[in-house]
């Protein structure tokens, strides 16, 4: 028995490690289009417009199409609005910040998730969390140098609220999944996300030589197929095991960062960033630990009431 279960959880672990390559190559490639003067609003419509397809044929492969029934429409409503303006700080970021500097800015979105959590869900909250918390925002000063001038206030400030726009979007999901599957939720964020995008792209539309429309289409499969990747790797491996390998990005982002732009990261980046990732796999085991708790003192609570 255990090594079916060690399988599922190594396929988990590599789905999520290439929808995370996916994500940072979408990354990139923003960047890249912005520099070859494609607009924000462009970059943002044909990254949903090119994504829905892709949603549609994984839910006709898998739950089918009539997944995409929902009771819950303003529960969608309200996650789209929050993931556009999220959308529109995560590529601001990519766009004002190098690479590396942008991903791990994202990586303070479990600091976030724990702050959110303890406020808005009431959850317990304990010192050890609060720690990380306060550690976590230790290593974003040393990353951003405040005051020092060597790193862009503005992309700063977008890159926080980025973090923090994706912890509310990560609550909001926690409740919407109560009643709706991940991928019913994906298809009405990338349905609903269209008709404002389209408005808007419509007072950016511009031409465009071939390349840079390839890049705009590239953008919307690549990244749909790594939101994709991520919900998949969710049904095969615990989030505490997942969510470490969303750090690889880091790498990639160095990479692409050299490769693309020539940048390399400031020396204050390598001294910030493992203490932010240290900040969030501290909250992620603590997270983790704190459910195992629950789930065995309910089933203590299970087994007395069978007595």
């Amino acid at each position: 028995m255990n090594a079916p279960a060690t399988d599922r959880v190594l396929k988990g672990l590599a789905l999520r490690l290439f929808a995370i390559l996916c994500l940072a190559t979408m990354s990139a490639l923003v960047k890249l289009v912005e520099a070859r003067g494609a607009a924000l609003p462009e970059t943002m419509f044909f990254r949903q417009l090119c994504a829905l397809p892709l949603v549609l044929g994984w839910l006709a492969l898998g739950q089918g199409v009539g997944a995409v029934r929902t009771q819950r429409i303003g529960a969608h409503l309200l996650r789209t609005g929050v993931g556009l303006l999220g959308m529109v700080a995560t590529f601001g970021a990519l766009i004002l910040l190098p690479l590396a500097e942008a991903t791990t800015l994202s990586f303070t979105v479990p600091i976030f998730a724990t702050i959110l959590g303890a406020l808005v869900l009431k959850e317990p909250t304990g010192w050890p969390r609060w720690t990380a918390v306060l550690v976590g925002f230790g290593g974003v000063l040393i990353v951003a140098q405040p005051g020092s001038g060597h790193f862009p206030l503005v992309g700063a400030l977008v890159g926080l609220t980025s973090a923090f726009l994706i912890a509310v979007i990560s609550i909001l999901l926690r409740q919407i999944g109560r009643t709706e599957s991940a991928g019913t939720t994906v298809f009405w964020f990338s349905l609903l996300s269209l008709p404002p995008l389209g408005i808007v792209y419509l007072f950016f539309a511009q031409p465009h030589d071939s390349l840079t429309w390839t890049i705009l289409v590239a953008i919307g499969l690549i990244g749909g197929t790594g939101q994709l990747a991520l919900t998949g790797a969710l049904r095969y491996a615990p989030v505490s095991a997942a969510v470490p390998m969303d750090y690889s990005s880091l790498l990639w982002a160095t990479l692409y960062g050299w490769l693309f732009f020539g940048v390399w990261p400031t020396s204050y980046t390598w001294i910030g960033a493992p203490i932010i990732i240290g900040s969030g796999l501290t909250i992620a085991w603590r997270e983790h630990r704190r459910q195992r708790l629950a789930s065995r003192s309910a089933a203590s609570v299970t087994q007395r009431a069978e007595l």
